[in-house]
């Protein structure tokens, strides 16, 4: 598992090991999953993505939904489908809940109902989503507390759960600790918060360099999509939306708080990420880098190969 905060360097570390090993790699981002979300879900390039090939990549339309459980499953079968031909199979990607969940599987939550979550929206757009907010924290303080009061789509998702099982959504996640696969994890991020803020902001102007608005021009213009899309509430896709949609505030202000909601992401990607336990850290700014982390892979491979021979002689 390669992942980190949003442009700390992730994809760069993923193709260099693809240059090095027999690795088959995965998306691990709940953007890159969207067709046509390319320069602000910061997708490689169609020559590069010819040459470095990321399987759950552009698997969805924007006005579909995609659920933790649904990635799940595709990953498990992309896992056991690079297994079977002989490759490594490597997730990249800055989704921590894609991460814990493959790694260590689902809590049995109901699934979705169409009809209850049109009823929570239905009773945001009267009352507003901080106000849902303060109703969880009725229902579960423990969860909520943890939800931010503008997150419609954990809002939500939580008062289904409450809805449809009659519990505080937390008594059934119990947070399976037992692993489902052996793992080297790599979390690459600079250790100076500083850089990851620069790198934030040069990935911003390069996005803009690259066609961004006019990217999320043609977006708004699909006829079956809309604002409260799960796609279009990616950060970057956003706050751009609502400026062109609205005309509030002019394009400074718009950077200002995009820039402001991508540093706001890091921080929980991090945050996130510091429970993924036996993950090694590393710093893209130091030295040989790529070259360490590809040591360690090569002694994680040696290593589990080693495993798996061991285990096949006693079965």
């Amino acid at each position: 598992m390669i992942t980190g905060p949003t442009a700390a360097g992730k994809t760069a570390l993923a193709l260099a090991l693809a240059d090095r090993y027999p690795i088959r790699l995965i998306n691990a981002d709940s953007a890159q999953v969207y067709r046509g979300l390319n320069i602000g879900a910061a997708k490689l390039s169609p020559a590069l993505q010819s040459r470095y090939p990321h399987r759950l990549m552009d698997i969805r339309d924007p006005e579909e939904d995609y659920s933790v459980a649904a990635f799940v499953a595709d990953a498990d079968r992309e896992i056991e489908t690079a297994t079977q031909q002989g490759l490594w199979p490597v997730l990249v990607g800055g989704t921590p809940l894609y991460l814990q969940s493959v790694l260590y599987g689902l809590d049995p939550l109901p699934e979705k109902d169409p009809e209850v979550r049109r009823n929570i929206a239905r009773q945001a757009q009267t009352v507003g989503w901080p106000e849902l907010h303060a109703r969880l924290m009725t229902i579960d303080p423990m969860l909520a507390s943890r939800i931010r009061p503008t997150d419609a789509q954990r809002i939500q998702r939580a008062l289904e759960i409450h809805a449809l099982s009659g519990q505080p959504p937390s008594e059934l996640m119990h947070g399976n600790r037992i692993p489902r696969y052996r793992a080297f994890r790599v979390v690459i991020t600079p250790a100076d918060r500083a850089r990851l803020h620069a790198r934030i902001a040069q990935r911003f102007d390069d996005m803009i360099d690259a066609g961004f608005i006019q990217e999320v021009e043609s977006l708004m213009a699909r006829a079956g999509l809309t604002a409260e899309h799960p796609a279009m509430k990616s950060v970057g896709y956003r706050q751009m939306w609502h400026w062109l949609a609205t005309g509030e505030g002019g394009f400074e202000e718009v950077k200002a708080q995009t820039l402001a909601a991508t540093r706001q992401l890091a921080k929980r990607q991090l945050t996130a990420l510091r429970k993924l336990s036996h993950a090694l850290w590393y710093d893209p700014n130091h030295r040989n880098v790529a070259d360490g982390i590809g040591r360690r892979v090569s002694e994680f491979m040696a290593k589990a190969m080693g495993a798996n021979r061991a285990s096949n002689e006693i079965n």
